[in-house]
């Protein structure tokens, strides 16, 4: 079959690989009918995320027609269904919490310790991001197999709903949804959301749906300021202007009640902090530009909430640790508990309620994976989301 494969820092490929077979039980195959372009593969892309090896298979967000299952599975050949990029087991201790993206049968034995060593304990598995996450073949493909089949999976059962408007309940609507969710968003809140990525956008368009009076969105691409806008947002262009004084100006002194980090290790912009993580990424001397998550907190209001849904890979400075303690603030984080919203967010598609569709930008075929990586990466203005398709 054919797959987006990594070869190392910005060197993507499409290869013939070998196609998946069934492992294991709970195993299914699914052919691949549609598949997107992650802001979290650009980290891969960049090569800041460790434990990658090559002809690693890309990709987490996807979507596909089930064709074979194991004995245990629950899902049937035939069936349309939505794959979480979170792989969980159902039944650890983590599960039995709804905290899916933690859980602790979801990594392969022979990589947890990669996870205990660089994190203090073992991370959940992820479809195409790592060996510290699982060393699971991604979905940037024609086929690929779906472990714990029986748990992940969502089924699509109505054929009148396109892939366009559900793919995105992979990853990055769900992950969105649970930025605003752990911002503790109350009625008559003023949240500031960093990035207008696609995690960003979803997240504003969240924050309102939970009753947030005031969104600001922060960005330097006019494009995607534009697009948050039209959900009713006020804008931050941070080339533009100075974020802490403008959220100043715009909260009366106060500050946001809560905050949210959709940009995570490669901030941008000439701050005099994140120059310095830039030199010290450029010397092998750290690994995250962290400048977002410590203005986040210094403009967060007193007893405010800060939620984090961008990715960090490793160990940060100049943490602006005594402003957190002083001010009184509580920080939620982590990757995405996908299954535990799947069916509630599939339901506000169906419904209208939510639009997924307003970011795609661009469609691709699968073989054109490598140039929708270097647009994406290098146009982030034009190119909001590419979705690729296997067979086009």
């Amino acid at each position: 079959m054919k797959a987006i494969t990594w070869h190392g820092k910005h060197d993507v490929r499409c290869e013939t690989v070998d196609d998946p077979e069934i492992l294991n039980p709970r195993d299914a195959i699914v052919r691949i009918t549609s598949t997107a372009i992650c802001g979290s593969d650009l980290h891969l892309y960049d090569g800041f995320v460790p434990t990658m090896q090559k002809g690693d298979i890309l990709g987490h967000e996807f979507m596909g027609e089930v064709v074979e299952v194991g004995g245990r599975s629950t899902l049937k050949p035939g069936q349309r269904v939505v794959v979480p990029f979170t792989i969980a087991c159902g039944g650890c201790y983590h599960c039995g919490k709804h905290q899916y993206s933690a859980c602790d049968n979801g990594n392969p034995a022979d990589n947890q310790d990669i996870g205990r060593e660089m994190m203090g304990q073992v991370i959940g598995g992820l479809f195409g991001y790592s060996h510290m996450g699982g060393g699971y073949s991604g979905g940037q493909a024609e086929y690929v197999r779906v472990p714990f089949s029986d748990v992940g999976p969502l089924v699509i059962p109505d054929d009148s709903i396109d892939d366009e408007k559900v793919l995105f309940l992979t990853d990055i609507l769900p992950t969105g949804w649970m930025a605003a969710e752990n911002a503790g968003i109350e009625p008559g809140d003023t949240v500031a959301v960093w990035g207008c990525g696609p995690v960003g956008l979803f997240a504003v368009q969240s924050a309102f749906l939970m009753g947030a009076e005031r969104v600001i969105a922060i960005d330097h691409f006019p494009h995607r300021l534009a697009l948050a806008a039209g959900f009713g947002a006020e804008t931050i262009n941070f080339e533009q202007s100075k974020v802490y004084e403008a959220l100043e100006d715009m909260t009366g002194g106060i500050g946001p009640d809560a905050t949210i980090d959709c940009v995570g290790l490669e901030a941008h912009g000439a701050f005099a902090d994140n120059i310095l993580d830039q030199i010290k990424v450029s010397s092998f001397l750290g690994t995250d530009r962290a400048h977002v998550i410590r203005q986040a907190i210094l403009a967060t209001r007193k007893g405010g909430r800060a939620s984090m849904p961008g990715v960090y890979a490793g160990f940060v400075d100049k943490f602006p640790l005594g402003a957190f303690m002083e001010k009184g603030l509580s920080l939620r984080t982590g990757q995405t508990h996908v299954q535990r919203y799947l069916r509630p967010l599939y339901t506000a598609i169906a419904e209208g309620r939510i639009d997924s569709t307003f970011l795609i930008s661009h469609r691709m075929p699968l073989s054109e994976g490598p140039v929708g990586y270097r647009k994406f990466h290098d146009e982030q203005d034009v190119y909001t989301k590419i979705v690729l398709k296997p067979g086009a």
